[in-house]
């Protein structure tokens, strides 16, 4: 019958194609839609996975590549609030920046009010103003400090200091001429021209003048200590000591006043009896002048006493 049916559609097929009808083919459809749920195992191959090659980051290399994402990311944020904050502060908009410019000869100008903390400009640097523009400086209650290795400025409500291990000069930019200098062993100290006081704490020198027509005044809130190592010159057309506390006079070899001494007994001690010399309260002592100018003490140890002790150091003339 199958033979006969094979027959029937071969001798159909050669005449044409055969037509179904719709009950045939919905018939055929639902046999080979069953025939394949039915078939599980087709195409399916035994297959040991653990064998297979795995792809992708696994264990370790997974570890590591969310550390550095994580690592790109922190970087992607400061980098955008870099970008931020300098875009804030130089004020860089469409026509460039509106804060400052560059120059190719490496001027660095700024065109607006600029606060800033500390500047460090490179090696032989110089920062000014404009031509017919002042440049101001202004520290939010804090001093103004200019400072090259050891050499410092520092400018302060109510004073201005200099300090240099190495010295420092002063000169016109446009004549050159050296106004001050602290090299002494070149050009000798004076005073700038309008200064009338110089104030310190201490000074080391070989001599200190004054002009012809000028007086040489040295004034002190506390004591001041004149020392030399190889001895202290005083000379002048008047010599005067004013002095509220005591005076001292210390000499190795000894002290020589050549000229009038005038001393003041207004603020000396005295005693107006004599019974005092022998008590221990009182040590008293009588100033005494070689014909030299070379002075020496004597202790009084009884009225009338005068400069006559075997071991002057005037010899007979005294």
């Amino acid at each position: 019958m199958a033979a006969a049916a094979a027959a029937a559609a071969e001798q159909q097929s050669s005449n044409g194609p055969v037509k179904k009808s719709m009950r045939e083919k919905a018939v055929e459809r639902r046999n080979v839609n069953k025939e394949h749920n039915s078939n599980f195992k087709a195409g399916y191959i035994p297959i040991d996975e653990d064998r297979l090659h795995k792809t992708g980051l696994r264990g370790r290399k997974g570890n590591l590549a969310i550390c550095v994402i994580i690592l790109l990311f922190i970087l992607a944020v400061i980098n955008l609030i870099i970008t931020l904050v300098i875009w804030a502060v130089i004020r860089i908009g469409p026509n460039g920046c509106d804060s400052m410019e560059f120059h190719e000869s490496g001027l660095l100008r700024f065109k607006q009010v600029s606060d800033m903390g500390v500047i460090h400009p490179l090696y032989k640097s110089t920062v000014g103003g404009r031509r017919n523009e002042n440049l101001v400086i202004t520290g939010n209650n804090q001093p103004i400090v200019f400072q090259q290795g050891t050499t410092k400025l520092s400018v302060e409500n109510n004073k201005t200091s200099i300090t240099s291990d190495i010295g420092m000069q002063f000169f016109d930019p446009r004549t050159q001429n050296i106004l001050f200098s602290t090299d002494y062993e070149t050009h000798e100290f004076h005073l700038p021209s309008g200064v009338k006081s110089l104030n310190v704490q201490k000074a080391s020198t070989e001599r200190i003048t004054s002009n012809a027509t000028s007086d040489l005044n040295i004034k002190v809130d506390g004591h001041a200590i004149v020392r030399g190592n190889e001895g202290v010159f005083i000379m002048g057309k008047t010599i005067e000591f004013h002095m509220g506390g005591n005076m001292e006079l210390k000499a190795e070899n000894s002290i020589i006043l050549n000229g009038s001494v005038m001393v003041s007994t207004t603020r000396l001690p005295s005693s107006s009896s004599g019974d005092q010399l022998g008590s221990g309260d009182w040590v008293r002592y009588k100033l005494c002048m070689c014909a030299d100018g070379t002075l020496f003490k004597v202790q009084v140890t009884s009225q009338n006493m005068g400069c006559q002790i075997s071991d002057n150091p005037c010899g007979n003339t005294h």
